[in-house]
């Protein structure tokens, strides 16, 4: 699923095109996210690929959702 991963002013954000939906990054299996899991507001996660630490943001990229905060 393509997601579009920035830097705002109270941490990580996150867009999800295809839902129209907006969250913040309210955990994260790695400080920098890359190569780990993300945990969204609405409680969605993500497997994040493998990216260099100083990957420039905005970014969008494929990530597979692991969960729908339902389950």
């Amino acid at each position: 699923m393509k997601i579009t991963i920035r830097k705002g002013a109270k941490g990580f954000e996150a867009y999800v095109p295809k839902k129209d939906l907006e969250e913040p990054v309210v955990a994260s299996e790695r400080p920098d996210l890359w190569g780990g899991w993300i945990e969204l507001g609405n409680g969605w996660r993500f497997a994040m690929p493998e990216m260099a630490v100083d990957t420039p943001l905005p970014l969008t990229l494929d990530a597979r959702r692991l969960s729908t905060g339902d389950d």
